[in-house]
């Protein structure tokens, strides 16, 4: 199985919403000066940064070297580090994450690193994509693997909750969960489908021999068109989110 792999220019270029639309559950971890903060997936910063502004301390960490080179150009205390395996004992008063903890197939070591990171009373806030998020890009692309004899499940690199799955995790690892909710939001894709699917489905593609990969994505753009393209040729993804507010108990 082949992991993402990522180009901040790229992801800028076909992904620039996903910290735009994240400002809702920047807005519910409500970040106060002079707190302690760890951003768990901070990717290249976009909303660390906004964090910083806040007031806070922040340590972004990212298991991509390029976004957190990306980070780090931004002035940003930013490290190359893997959220389900942190030891960062009681260091911080919030644990935020914004569209990570689906790329983190280990659910329960990412949130026991979230526990470990928080002092008691501290909160665990986050939004990423929940049960039937991009579920039609996710069929398509299992049918174009399918159609070439290709078992796509192993290239999977998501991890899609539901709503109740997830407070079970959290609950069992020792939070209590403030807020939880399915969030369904359609979002316009500025660089369509074929940028869309660029930026995130090369686990998939990593399974075909790469001559065969443009002609697959060209059919899974396809495959797509009746459900996701209006009749002006913009498309929207078909994005659920999970967002949810927790605390460690004091």
């Amino acid at each position: 199985m082949s992991e993402q792999t990522w180009n901040a220019q790229g992801y800028q270029t076909n992904a620039g919403f996903v910290p735009v639309l994240g400002r809702p559950v920047l807005e519910l971890l409500a970040p106060r000066p002079g707190e302690h903060i760890l951003d768990l997936g901070c990717g290249d910063g976009a909303l660390t940064v906004e964090l910083v502004a806040a007031g806070a301390t922040v340590v972004g960490i990212d298991a991509s070297q390029e976004m957190i080179a990306s980070a780090r150009e931004k002035g940003l205390n930013a490290h190359v580090a893997d959220a389900a395996h942190l030891s960062l004992d009681g260091a911080f008063d919030a644990v935020f994450s914004n569209a990570e903890l689906h790329w983190v197939k280990d659910a329960d070591g990412a949130i026991a690193s979230a526990w470990r990171a928080l002092r008691p009373g501290g909160r665990f806030v986050g939004e990423f994509g929940g049960h039937g998020n991009v579920a039609a890009i996710v069929t398509a692309l299992f049918a174009v693997l399918a159609r070439r004899g290709v078992d796509a499940a192993p290239f999977h690199p998501w991890f899609y909750p539901t709503l109740q799955a997830y407070r079970a995790r959290l609950e069992a690892a020792g939070f209590r969960v403030d807020s939880i909710a399915l969030v369904p939001r359609p979002t316009p894709l500025p660089t369509g489908m074929a940028g869309w699917l660029a930026t995130f489905a090369n686990p998939f593609m990593a399974a075909l021999p790469e001559a065969d990969r443009k002609a697959a994505l060209a059919e899974v753009v396809d495959l797509l068109r009746p459900a996701l393209c209006d009749d002006r040729g913009d498309w929207t993804a078909d994005y659920v989110r999970l967002r949810f507010a927790a605390t460690r108990p004091a």
